[in-house]
């Protein structure tokens, strides 16, 4: 194959790889940022694809909680962050990239092509984001939304519709999917009459404490603990 039909070639595959990702650069270089891994360059660093990374972590973050709140305008914020934690973790980005054809695309070291690099779940959430990144740089909010209200629309139309949010079940939930085991509550101290009684309860998770809550009951309490325990988690889950 000669350079005009390797070049050809190239436009052809950008042309079709931004219609899946759902904008057209005017910028084809942030295109091109967003899809070069570090391990690809020569030089140590700053790398623009994990800044692209950095800033499409927050866009990610900013459209998909503005689209769950319009869906659930009266959710509590435990609530919503289950929800976004769900959509936004590293795995589920990683099937994102692969989707858009991300992992073809992707221009990785030698040393990393060779170690499985394309099917590493970290560099395609990676991609992930930082394609989103150079689109809000390219063509601003409006264009970042279309996008990741197209990339997710499957998610957002079979969340669940809203019943009135109980944190202990969603913990529990949380907590089995992904850690395969139980959260564990246990009184630390109860004090006050009769009539006004008070309940301090710790909630575990393999062993470890994660959150705790007070209340006029124990159930008052453990409730208190479990939607403490799913802010912490969720932003952790959000977080890695």
């Amino acid at each position: 194959m000669d350079k005009a039909s390797r070049v050809k070639g190239q436009t052809s595959a950008l042309r079709e790889l931004q219609e899946r990702i759902g904008h057209r650069f005017a910028d084809q270089a942030l295109l091109e940022a967003a899809l070069t891994h570090p391990s690809a360059l020569p030089s140590p660093g700053p790398h623009r694809m994990e800044q692209l990374e950095f800033l499409g972590d927050a866009v990610l973050g900013l459209m998909l909680g503005d689209l769950l709140l319009q869906r659930y305008p009266n959710a509590a914020e435990g609530e919503l962050s289950q929800y976004r934690a769900a959509m936004a973790n590293t795995e589920a980005l990683a099937a994102k990239a692969r989707a858009l054809g991300l992992h073809e695309a992707i221009a990785l070291g030698r040393g990393e092509e060779k170690s499985g690099g394309r099917r590493k779940e970290s560099i395609l959430a990676a991609s992930y984001e930082a394609v989103l990144g150079a689109v809000y740089l390219d063509g601003g909010c409006e264009a970042s939304r279309r996008c990741v209200e197209a990339h997710f629309r499957e998610e957002l139309a079979h969340l669940p519709k809203r019943t009135r949010f109980d944190p202990k079940t969603a913990l529990q939930e949380l907590c089995q999917s992904r850690y395969g085991t139980t959260p564990r509550y246990v009184t630390a101290a109860a004090s006050g009459p009769d009539h006004a009684r008070w309940f301090v309860v710790d909630v575990s998770i393999n062993g470890v404490i994660r959150a705790r809550g007070e209340g006029k009951s124990k159930r008052a309490a453990e409730r208190e603990a479990a939607r403490a325990a799913l802010e912490i988690l969720t932003r952790e889950i959000h977080a890695g």
